[in-house]
């Protein structure tokens, strides 16, 4: 059995936890108000730690659990991303190579920006699912783990998810 131990398990996920609050929260502030949450109850649970199977999954879950919670507290509407992903801590998709002009650069940020606008106004569990699978790369088993549904219920709320972001986009174009 593996020894799990907080600095070399728990601290690595902090920008995983911090994307996916983001992207629930939608908000940078509260998406950090969120990982420090997270972090604080993972470590109050630490007793429990040789128990649990994936710790990833275990964060990722107790990370939703909490982001659902502080909008549900606030009791407000998820607004649209106002961060990039660079800001995020993720990636920068956009081609900064001396081949792409200014304008396919502008346009690949426009592109990406309605991309970002759509996925935001999905409902909360595809843009989870989404997330979770398009971003984050996890597998379908530890989706459903994470959100607490079944392996099905994920490939059909990433299909749905998927779906929307082509149609809008391409009724965009």
């Amino acid at each position: 059995m593996k020894i799990i131990t907080f600095q070399a398990d728990v601290l690595p996920l902090k920008n995983i936890l911090f994307r996916l609050a983001l992207r629930i929260t939608q908000n940078r502030a509260d998406a950090e108000d969120v990982v420090q949450e997270t972090m604080m109850k993972v470590w109050n649970r630490r007793g429990e730690w040789q128990q649990i199977e994936n710790m990833e999954a275990f964060c990722l879950t107790i990370c939703r659990n909490v982001s659902l919670d502080k909008l549900r507290r606030m009791d407000r509407q998820v607004l649209s991303l106002e961060d990039t992903p660079t800001e995020a801590g993720g990636y920068d998709p956009i081609d900064h190579s001396h081949s792409a002009n200014p304008e396919q650069q502008a346009v690949q940020r426009d592109r990406l920006q309605q991309v970002r606008r759509i996925i935001s106004q999905l409902p909360e569990k595809q843009r989870s699912c989404m997330q979770l699978r398009d971003i984050e790369g996890k597998s379908y088993r530890d989706i459903a783990t994470i959100l607490g549904i079944t392996e099905q219920q994920v490939k059909v709320n990433i299909f749905r998810a998927r779906q929307t972001v082509k149609e809008k986009m391409m009724s965009v174009e």
